[in-house]
C-alpha cells in the first residue's frame, strides 16, 4: 500500500458493519482494568498533530508559467521547499 493511499473497507478484511453496531455489554467490562488513581497520575493526553513552527509559513496563491513549475519539480521531492529558500535569498 503506498503511503498517500486510503485503506479500503475491503482491503481490511472485517465486518465492519458489525463492528459498528456493536454494543459494549456489562460482562465485557470485566476484561478492562479498574482505573486506580496511579493510573490516572500517569496518563497523557497526546493532541497530535503538527508542532508549531517557530518560523510558521503563510499560504498564498501564485501564478507561475507552466514551464517554470514543472522544471522544479523534476528536481524531485522537496522543491517547494527549494523553491521558497532560494526566493527568501533574493
Amino acid at each position: 500500500m503506498t503511503p498517500n493511499k486510503a485503506v479500503s473497507r475491503r482491503s481490511l478484511s472485517s465486518d465492519l458493519t458489525k463492528v459498528d453496531t456493536h454494543t459494549v455489554q456489562a460482562e465485557e467490562y470485566q476484561d478492562l482494568p479498574e482505573l486506580t488513581e496511579d493510573i490516572l497520575a500517569h496518563a497523557k493526553v497526546n493532541k497530535g498533530g503538527r508542532p508549531i513552527s517557530a518560523n510558521p509559513r503563510n499560504a498564498i496563491s501564485l501564478r507561475l508559467p507552466a514551464d517554470v513549475i514543472d522544471r522544479w519539480k523534476s528536481t524531485g521531492p522537496g522543491w517547494q521547499t527549494r523553491m521558497a529558500e532560494r526566493l527568501s535569498r533574493v
